[in-house]
């Protein structure tokens, strides 16, 4: 079917933009109908675009979404009923139309995951695949609720993320603004002043007259260096694998910062990967649909290698111990539950042995941050200080008065 642009009014009066699948307009009408809103005008239109319009899809629309299903699945309510109830009760006018696409999908005769599988950009493979395993073995209100706790946890890591990084960021900003303030306005107008008392200056007087030349002079190309270089690596990076390669191990390195960010990624990929498995999702196809929640080359090739050995016959605990992807707590950890029958739980553990490690470490660099930022700020500044009134101490201490 033809994707259609659409303009409709919902109950209230107000306008909504979006585009959905239709046959004809008369489709198309009868569709905005079915989600509450009467269509304005309506073309169809060559992009391939699925959602459109409105705000962007939230973690927060997620968990509602599987809260609401999970609610009303455990109830009896057929999904389609309460898919219809969630469309109606949906404020995102993006996310309204994603469900009203799965309310159409799913009366069209499909499965909720077959239809979820239709918005990859939305809920994901992982997501969907989890849904189908429920939808097997019946315990589709379990995997929802086992989603929502996943998602409000993911949402609550990225939280800690931009937690660690704001705060360094603020800071480094506000110090990086101080020293070009000095460059640019204060050390120019000392200058003349120190080069007028006619003696020769210190090494480091000469070299802060450099740097503030160097700063008044080329400005432009200080401000402009970081984004470019910040553009160029992305747009390097997407276009040339072994570039982000290169750039994702080279994450994993950084002093401090890349061990946080390792146990960041395993966390997320040991919460979903028991999650998986214990919705009845076979190690290898657990392994699959994780590979692309990591996030991260070096990481994805480690797990890619662990799967390629488990399917050869290797047990995954000697697997993932080859691939290096644990330290050794952990593969013990695996160990016991894969000979006790109890890998899940193991991998729950895990899950929140790497939690407690992320909250730690992100607590223990925000405790370094500041002293060690105040430190850099400190030393600018006595820097300055000392090439600036140096000079004039020492002209003013040969004076004979």
């Amino acid at each position: 079917m033809p994707l259609y642009t659409y303009k409709a009014i919902d109950s209230i009066g107000k306008s909504v933009l979006g585009r959905v699948d239709a046959a004809n307009l008369f489709d198309l009408e009868q569709r905005l109908s079915r989600m509450g809103l009467d269509l304005v005008t309506g073309a169809p239109t060559r992009q391939t675009s699925r959602i459109v319009g409105g705000g962007k899809i939230t973690r927060q629309d997620l968990i509602n979404f599987c809260f609401h299903l999970e609610q009303l699945a455990g109830a009896g309510v057929p999904i389609v009923e309460g898919l219809i109830d969630l469309r109606d009760s949906v404020e995102n006018p993006r996310f309204k139309e994603v469900v009203g696409g799965l309310v159409e999908s799913i009366q069209g005769g499909r499965t909720l995951s077959q239809a979820l599988a239709d918005y990859p950009e939305v809920f994901g493979r992982v997501f969907s695949s989890l849904v189908r395993s429920g939808e097997q073995t019946g315990k589709l209100p379990e995997v929802l609720k086992s989603l929502s706790e996943s998602i409000k946890w993911e949402d609550e890591l990225a939280a800690q993320t931009k937690k660690m990084l704001m705060y360094p960021l603020f800071v480094g900003s506000i110090v990086l603004l101080v020293t070009f303030f000095l460059m640019i306005y204060l050390v120019p107008q000392m200058t003349a002043f120190i080069k007028n008392m006619g003696q020769d200056l210190p090494l480091q007087t000469v070299l802060l007259i450099h740097v503030s030349n160097f700063c008044v002079n080329y400005w432009w190309l200080i401000l402009a260096t970081p984004p470019v270089v910040y553009f160029g690596v992305r747009f390097a990076a997407r276009t040339n694998p072994s570039v982000e390669f290169k750039l994702d191990k080279y994450k994993l390195q950084i002093p401090v910062v890349g061990p946080v960010l390792r146990k960041i990624i395993l966390s997320r990929f040991t919460s979903s990967f028991a999650m998986m498995y214990a919705s009845g999702i076979t190690v290898l196809d657990a392994i699959r649909s994780a590979e692309e929640i990591l996030g991260n080359r070096p990481l994805e090739e480690a797990l890619r290698s662990a799967g390629q050995q488990i399917a050869d016959g290797k047990g995954m605990t000697s697997a993932f111990q080859d691939a290096g992807l644990f330290p050794p707590l952990v593969i013990r950890m695996l160990k016991i539950g894969e000979n006790t029958g109890g890998l899940d739980t193991a991998l729950l553990n895990v899950s929140y042995f790497y939690n407690r490690e992320v909250k730690e470490s992100i607590g223990k660099m925000q405790a370094m941050i500041e002293p060690l930022l105040t430190v850099v700020l400190g030393a600018l500044l006595g820097w300055v200080m000392v090439s600036v009134l140096g000079p004039v101490y020492d002209t003013i201490s040969k004076m004979k008065f």
